[in-house]
């Protein structure tokens, strides 16, 4: 940990500027909210240290204020944490994430158990207790992302898991079918965070593309097993009571409290906030501050600035929008899954529903498959980087991630038409049931190489871009099931799935559009164009400093060969 020179915030600092924002366009608040932002990420990572050493740190005053930044090789620096440490975190993140994802489909294996003990009969109300969750999936992202780049993740993380674990004892115990729906809908705000935030917990801890492409795959196949075993565990349990399922989230969510409780902060600047803390209460110098506690932080800021991050992005990032669609498009049909695979398989087969939630496990062997696509890609790429000189399509930034969704988007269509016209009774069921597998495949790989192109896009944006991405898939996994089985029981099965794999077929033009008008499209956008200045004029910084501490210590060894 060093303490840096940190001369006041000057009037025409972006730190200073934001809380202006009454007085600005959209385009200005984006500006400075990027130069603000990459402003406190650049300090926490400065490497410029005095000569003045001291226990904690090296002190360097001017102006009256003295800035804590990390130091090279600083244990405290999310980047240097052991091998061991980062592990836990992912792991910890991963089990988050299958509490969230297990919590949105618990429900639908137990959708004939609700409806006799309520006496609910109306389809549309019984596609609720799945639908009304997402809704959470809606609103959470769009707070708690903007949120976590603020206040830090593992406050937002724990905060929020106190409410999914409540609501979800509501939901065990509910005493109406409307008190139901409103704890499901308490339970999926509290359960959104994970969705969107574990990304920028990735970020935080990996410094490099390769690194965090791996641990966002593993993060990807916890977000697409989670929402198969929900259906299996409650169309099992179910046959006992209907509150069972949630009895089974509940003993879950205890099970994940320890690894949580223990997980450190993983963001920087929060980290910085707490080690300046300390020191002003050792030294009792009030002039020591981190990055972040220059910027001046008020009510107004908070919501037209930090909350509304997301809903920028989204309406002025063309990267952002155009993948917010094409996941949401693949998100929403997954979801509509569950409420046709009863039809399909149910009424074409005559399965039960823990039968018909068991042939769900091909999407997750197919997601366990593109898990190995992806890592084989990436030693391909890795390899390709290696050779002198390395191939023209390497220096392309897009080639980095999207050739799997390139892969992936076909395979979600063939499996799609494979399903529609083979659910035929003179069909064996391993048939249709195996259409699974290529959707498995190409739904993780989609999710792989957009998620990932759009996080190494904006790096330190990374979660708020997410919960843009998290709350607009999530709209569609609210609405589209409400039409799968009118839909279903109109068009009939093979013209249901025809037209959705006509819709996938035509957002799979997405990442083909990006690998060849990519570029053109970051040129233009304003976050990626100031996080690339900002990044560029950092690596400037520490190559001087760098440069200058040779001289420095060359000066050195001549007075002592000399003396």
């Amino acid at each position: 940990m060093s303490v840096r020179d940190g001369a006041q915030a000057s009037p025409q600092s972006p730190l200073n500027q934001i809380p202006e924002v009454h007085d600005k366009t959209i385009d200005d608040i984006d500006k400075l909210d990027v130069e603000k932002q990459a402003e406190i990420e650049t300090a926490d990572n400065s490497r410029e240290t005095s000569s003045t050493p001291s226990p904690a740190a090296s002190i360097h005053r001017e102006d009256g204020k003295t800035i804590v930044s990390f130091s090279d090789g600083d244990p405290l620096n999310p980047y240097n944490w052991s091998q061991t440490k980062k592990i836990y975190v992912v792991l910890a993140s991963i089990f988050m994430v299958f509490n969230s994802t297990i919590g949105s489909s618990i429900a639908s294996g137990a959708t004939e158990e609700t409806s006799r003990y309520f006496n609910v009969t109306n389809q549309a109300q019984l596609v609720l207790p799945v639908s009304i969750y997402l809704i959470g999936y809606v609103l959470g992202p769009l707070v708690f992302a903007p949120m976590s780049e603020t206040y830090g993740r593992k406050i937002v993380m724990i905060g929020t898991f106190v409410v999914f674990t409540a609501f979800t004892l509501g939901c065990a115990l509910a005493p109406s079918f409307a008190g139901l729906i409103v704890f499901r809908f308490l339970t999926g705000v509290g359960s959104s965070t994970p969705i969107s935030v574990v990304g920028g917990i990735y970020a935080d801890i990996y410094s490099t593309p390769r690194a965090r492409g791996l641990v966002i795959t593993l993060f990807m196949a916890a977000t697409t097993w989670g929402p198969l075993i929900g259906p299996i565990a409650s169309g099992f349990v179910s046959v006992v009571s209907w509150r069972w399922s949630y009895w089974v989230l509940l003993i879950i969510a205890g099970a994940t409290w320890p690894f949580l409780l223990f997980m450190p902060e993983t963001y920087g600047p929060v980290i910085l906030e707490r080690k300046a803390k300390k020191l002003r209460k050792e030294t009792g110098d009030e002039s020591i501050v981190a990055p972040s506690e220059l910027q001046t932080r008020d009510f107004h800021e908070l919501v037209v600035v930090v909350l509304m991050r997301p809903i920028r992005m989204f309406c002025t990032e063309a990267i952002v929008l155009t993948t917010c669609l094409y996941l949401s498009v693949i998100y929403g049909i997954f979801y509509i899954f569950f409420q046709a695979y009863p039809v399909v398989f149910g009424g074409v087969y005559g399965f039960n529903a823990g039968e018909t939630g068991l042939t769900f496990l091909p999407i997750g062997v197919g997601s366990v498959i593109a898990t190995g696509v992806y890592l084989a890609w990436n030693d391909y790429y890795e390899k390709a980087l290696r050779k002198s000189p390395p191939p023209q399509w390497t220096k392309v930034e897009e080639y980095a991630r999207l050739p799997l969704a390139c892969f992936g988007g076909p395979l979600f269509v063939i499996s799609l038409f494979w399903l529609g016209w083979t659910a035929r009774a003179d069909i064996h069921w391993i048939v249709p049931t195996l259409s699974a597998l290529p959707f498995g495949i190409g739904f993780l790989l989609i999710f792989m190489g957009e998620l990932n192109y759009v996080v190494d896009a904006y790096e330190v944006f990374a979660a708020s871009a997410m919960g843009a991405a998290s709350s607009s898939r999530s709209i569609f996994g609210v609405v589209l099931p409400f039409a799968a089985k009118p839909m279903y029981e109109r068009l009939g099965i093979a013209w249901a799935c025809t037209l959705l794999a006509f819709l996938s077929m035509i957002m799979a033009a997405v990442p083909f559009i990006f690998i060849k008008y990519g570029g053109q499209i970051r040129a233009n956008s304003k976050f990626c164009q100031e996080l690339k200045q900002k990044k560029e004029a950092k690596e400037l910084k520490d190559r001087e400093v760098r440069e200058r501490r040779v001289s420095r210590q060359q000066l050195e060894d001549d007075i002592e060969k000399h003396a």
